[in-house]
């Protein structure tokens, strides 16, 4: 496919699973609306908001890491190129009373649709896979940011790519040749499970690590830390354990540790 076919086979898998995923468990929606929050406790404790007044969530979903920021005493916008999953966000922070604007564009459209500026621009957890053009994605960033603003991306740590977890050994390239890898996954998602869908086929790119931080360096941000967790939000294998809250989910003790998802915050310094 090329890259307008993909753009168009990622938003009709993403149309049809947001009402999906609006009702899923793993989203939490009734514990959201009842005052809980959607942000990892390592987020809360490591990225200081501030005297930040304003927030962007780049490629938002459902929006409920936007809202759980809003609670943070901050003006959210949110962005996403699925309506449908921008109309699960605005019934979702109706229900939750909060004030929030939500934006259909495109990521790389998003400084023309946004039309402002922000002190924080947030965005990951599996968002950086569907971008095909990894430094673009970098120079929006930077367009976004008011001088002083900042980065925070919390995201899947590349190396889980090429990671066959059951073994936990290198299964396949971490590198990329900037392809993308053509996925015709089973019906549903990884939130709802094996449910009826229509549209299932992605496209997604694969990052290194190297890439994202070269990226950010290369549009004018000041790396101020970088962060790496043994932990992610999915079972990798099967005997991955879950936290009680069920949000975060370990390798067994016995198993060596590998950076599972990793953490940074980049100032715009003009």
């Amino acid at each position: 496919m090329v890259a307008h076919d993909n753009v168009t086979a990622n938003q009709r898998w993403w149309d049809e699973r947001a009402p999906l995923h609006a009702k899923a468990p793993f989203y939490r929606i009734d514990e959201i609306v009842n005052g809980a929050s959607s942000l990892d406790d390592f987020e809360l404790n490591e990225f200081e908001v501030g005297q930040a007044h304003s927030l962007v969530h780049l490629q938002c979903h459902i929006g409920t890491d936007t809202i759980s920021w809003a609670r943070q005493g901050l003006e959210v916008t949110g962005l996403d190129f699925s309506q449908p999953a921008l109309d699960e966000a605005q019934r979702i922070a109706y229900a939750c009373g909060i004030s929030a604007r939500w934006v259909l564009a495109d990521l790389y459209d998003a400084v023309a649709a946004l039309g402002a500026a922000y002190d924080i621009v947030y965005t990951g957890k599996g968002a950086l896979t569907w971008l095909h053009d990894i430094e673009r994605w970098a120079m929006v960033v930077a367009d976004l940011l008011k001088p002083g603003g900042r980065l925070y991306l919390v995201e899947f740590h590349p190396i889980t790519w090429a990671l066959d977890a059951d073994s936990w050994s290198i299964a396949l390239d971490y590198f990329s040749d900037g392809k993308p890898e053509i996925q015709h996954e089973p019906q549903g998602s990884y939130a709802v499970g094996p449910v009826a869908t229509q549209w299932n086929t992605t496209a997604e790119w694969q990052h290194t690590m190297g890439d994202i931080v070269s990226s950010i360096a290369g549009a004018g941000l000041r790396l101020d830390w970088f962060h790496e967790f043994p932990f992610t939000r999915f079972a990798l294998a099967e005997n991955f354990e879950r936290t009680r809250d069920g949000a975060i989910y370990r390798p067994p003790a016995n198993q060596p540790r590998l950076p599972l998802m990793f953490s940074l915050c980049a100032t715009k310094l003009s």
